[in-house]
């Protein structure tokens, strides 16, 4: 674009030429450029804050406390979100990681019984040009009724829109000279092709906002909102959005970052595994923050992931804000008389009844064979729409108990588990793929994190291993060789086989570094090595892959 207008669009992927026609109009252009160019400072200022608040942290040794200056917001008793629209209701169960641009597995998301859609540019999405164009192209179709035998946007399940998080940009997008936030891209032109008929057919615009990590950036949010409404003719409050809490430093800010998205709020979410993350990145270099292995010693039954779950029910709910677990990862035997799929079904099921009981308003899953049974599960033990009700007087949480790590140690089984998680999910975004399966789970940038977080701090603290031995540089390489082994042998073709191997050494890149990267992602998303596989053309579409139809 020229004139007074500074902006360069990358030409389409092969084979996207009529998307991207659709989705870059003139009009649609201007739109995005001055959505990017009006927040682009505000963006930048607050990753310096981000940068600023974490180095504060390892100079001073200081821990995150509640807020002393936004106490008067805390001791209000008297303010609430708005109340979300009808279709946000009734939520128990929505799929997780729909990452739209497979479009298969999208379309039977469309029609399958689930009240809602995690439509995901994010954890389950692999942020190539290919795959957001063909993703958001999706988006548009299915909000316009151009999928056959689909049903229509306002009885389908809702579509909850998940953007990439601020730490992402847009590689193939200039605004002024500076590369798009991923954010804003996804955003921008979700709302400009979408936004005025998900709300005609009271279906939306609804969003997930992921990794947020104060009540500041809620407060831009808020203000990217209040602007595109404006400029889109829609109604203050029509655009509303659930804030994922996956970060340590947010779950001491939740009722500020409800109150800042008072007007467009649809409530928090749980995520346990890029919340436990961030705990890794923000004070993971100190002793008393080595997390166990998460495969033997962590999840949602332990002390401190107990707490934020309750503290964020118990902050929803006072508020009038609907608040939602987190995603099941596992993935059902197809043979459903066998008892591997009952000791499945019987696992999921129990995890997930605690959170039923801890007062959530629904939850996602990721096996579409899951939706029914945990619906049912719903209907068993609640009563309505959803348990708003449930004010947890009961719950009073400190800056104890969401620290509190607990106790375990290291495993050379949860070690190597770790080391292949985070092979293969290197792998799969130098394939193309935001997710893949492995032992009976689905993973994903979320995993990914933890695994390699993990790892990293096992190193870094030379942890000792429950066999007796002491987590090393050597041992990591050493274990690396051994996990290659097998999953070369799940490598169909000798292009898989090259991708596993430079995926493993990117692997060792990451988790012997000084300094801890901030996220996989960005890092991927930054290395000549994954930018190179995007440009040498487009990834194997996704829409081939026959082994996920049941899914």
């Amino acid at each position: 674009m020229s004139g007074s207008v500074s902006m360069e669009v990358c030409p389409p992927p092969s084979g996207l030429e009529a998307e991207y026609e659709t989705l870059f109009t003139t009009d649609s252009l201007l739109f995005l450029h001055e959505l990017i160019s009006t927040f682009n400072e505000e963006v930048d200022q607050f990753l310096w804050l981000r940068v600023s608040r974490k180095a504060h942290l390892e100079l001073s040794g200081d821990l995150p406390s509640f807020l002393e200056h936004t106490t008067h917001i805390r001791k209000d008793p008297n303010w609430r979100v708005l109340p979300v629209p009808p279709r946000l209701q009734r939520r128990h169960v929505d799929i997780g990681d729909m990452a739209p641009c497979d479009t298969q597995r999208f379309v039977k998301a469309l029609k399958s019984p689930a009240q809602g859609i995690q439509v995901d540019f994010d954890d389950g999405n692999c942020p190539t040009y290919y795959n957001q164009i063909r993703g958001i192209h999706n988006v548009v179709k299915a909000v316009h009724n151009q999928f056959p035998n689909v049903p229509h946007i306002s009885q389908a399940p809702v579509l909850m829109l998940r953007p990439r998080a601020w730490n992402m940009v847009e590689h193939n997008m200039m605004v002024e000279g500076k590369e798009a936030p991923g954010p804003l891209f996804d955003f921008g032109l979700l709302m400009f092709h979408c936004g005025k008929t998900l709300f005609d057919n009271k279906s939306g615009p609804f969003f997930y906002l992921s990794k947020v990590e104060s009540f500041m950036e809620a407060r831009l949010w808020n203000k990217i909102f209040v602007w595109t409404q404006q400029k889109l003719s829609l109604p203050l409050g029509s655009i509303k959005a659930t804030v994922l809490i996956e970060n340590v430093l947010a779950a001491f800010e939740m009722e500020e970052i409800l109150y800042e998205l008072r007007d467009h709020s649809a409530g928090l979410n749980c995520g346990i595994w890029d919340y436990s993350a961030s705990i890794i990145n923000k004070f993971g270099h100190r002793p008393a923050f080595m997390l166990p292995d998460r495969s033997k010693y962590v999840d949602i039954e332990k002390h401190f992931l107990r707490s934020y779950m309750d503290l964020l029910v118990q902050t929803c709910h006072r508020r009038g804000a609907m608040a939602t677990g987190g995603m099941s990862a596992k993935l059902l035997p197809r043979d459903t008389l066998g008892e591997p799929y009952r000791t499945m079904l019987a696992s999921v099921t129990r995890l997930k009844l605690l959170e039923i009981k801890a007062g959530v308003d629904g939850f996602m899953v990721y096996d579409l064979s899951l939706i029914e049974p945990m619906q049912e599960l719903f209907k068993l033990h609640t009563e309505g729409d959803n348990q708003l009700q449930q004010l947890r007087h009961d719950v009073s949480v400190s800056p104890e108990d969401l620290l509190s790590m607990p106790s375990g140690g290291v495993t050379l089984h949860g070690l190597k588990y770790n080391i292949a998680v985070g092979v293969l999910f290197i792998k799969s975004w130098l394939s193309g793929e935001g997710v893949f399966f492995y032992r009976g789970n689905v993973e994903d940038s979320a995993t990914a994190e933890i695994s390699r977080s993990q790892v990293w701090q096992w190193i870094r603290h030379q942890a000792q291993v429950e066999d007796g031995s002491r987590v090393s540089r050597r041992l990591v390489v050493d274990l690396t060789k051994e996990v290659m082994v097998e999953l070369n042998s799940l490598c169909q073709s000798v292009r898989a086989k090259q991708r596993l191997n430079i995926a493993a050494d990117m692997f060792l890149e990451v988790v012997l570094k000084r300094d801890f990267p901030e996220f996989i992602t960005t890092y991927l998303n930054q290395d000549h090595t994954f930018l190179s596989s995007r440009s040498s053309g487009r990834a194997e579409a996704l829409d081939k892959h026959v082994h996920r139809s049941n899914l």
